[in-house]
């Protein structure tokens, strides 16, 4: 691997699966260890947790609902316990109601930004004091392509996501005096994650959402969780150093050639 991590500490949050789990083994990868937290699927964390064991770094796999306070500070608290310290938080876990804004209801939004916002802060505010006095710290914020473009029902979930965002920038400029940078990653559409579910199980409509974007993208494919995790990796490793408040696009080229007035559905 281009990176060495050894001796540093990862919590990846929402890494059981999807772009999570595969952030979080690209990191062990470089000799990371890492802490796999997740909400309701045990057994998915816990094979996530043997995955990441068996290249040779510390496992550990820690239920925590991001909705609650609590459950972060106990996270945080089971964190500096098993390792001691944290050099890499990634805040990757989202929940959201796929519906137009219209139709939205005050439980949808205080549910998506409990998540989304409240939880990010929280989770930097117990992160800061085990990064003090570690070189090369780094938390990093997993977006998404709502906030670049118009997407049907993703508007609670846009609107979460773009705070988010800017919530890393102005974080970015109060920690790095403290050598902790922050950043954000934008996904483009991603195989395998979210957007077979927003279809509702029809698999034609899924398959011409696929065909029309993998034609409009530069690449030639739609993304994957591994193309997402090694711009993670890049930008927890040294050779980031400068990279300092920005929110980094990955998406094989699709913003810049997808024609305008489509939408992903």
């Amino acid at each position: 691997m281009p990176y060495d991590f050894k001796g540093k500490v990862a919590l990846v949050t929402g890494s059981s699966r999807g772009i999570g789990r595969a952030i979080a083994v690209r990191l062990a990868r470089s000799g990371a260890h890492i802490a796999v937290n997740y909400k309701q699927n045990e057994e998915a964390a816990q094979e996530a947790a043997r995955e990441i064991a068996a290249l040779g770094v510390r496992a550990l796999a820690v239920k925590a609902d991001l909705e609650k306070p609590e459950d972060i500070r106990a996270l945080f608290a089971q964190v500096k316990t098993e390792f001691g310290a944290l050099d890499f938080l990634v805040a990757n876990a989202a929940a959201s109601a796929f519906k137009p804004l219209l139709e939205a209801g005050q439980h949808n939004l205080r549910r998506t930004f409990a998540i989304t916002i409240d939880a990010f802060l929280a989770l930097v505010q117990q992160a800061v004091p085990l990064m003090e006095g570690r070189q090369g710290c780094r938390i990093i914020a997993i977006s998404g392509w709502d906030t670049l473009r118009y997407i049907p029902r993703h508007g609670i979930l846009a609107g979460a996501k773009a705070a988010m965002e800017k919530w890393a920038q102005y974080l970015a400029c109060e920690l790095a005096p403290r050598g902790i940078n922050v950043n954000s990653v934008c996904p483009g559409p991603v195989e395998h994650t979210l957007y077979p579910h927003v279809y509702g199980g029809d698999q034609a409509g899924y398959e011409e959402w696929r065909r029309v974007r993998i034609a409009a993208t530069p690449k030639g494919r739609i993304g994957t969780p591994e193309d997402v995790a090694k711009v993670v990796a890049f930008l927890c490793s040294e050779e980031a150093d400068w990279i300092v408040g920005q929110n980094i696009i990955c998406d094989g080229g699709l913003r810049r050639s997808f024609p305008l007035g489509h939408s992903v559905s």
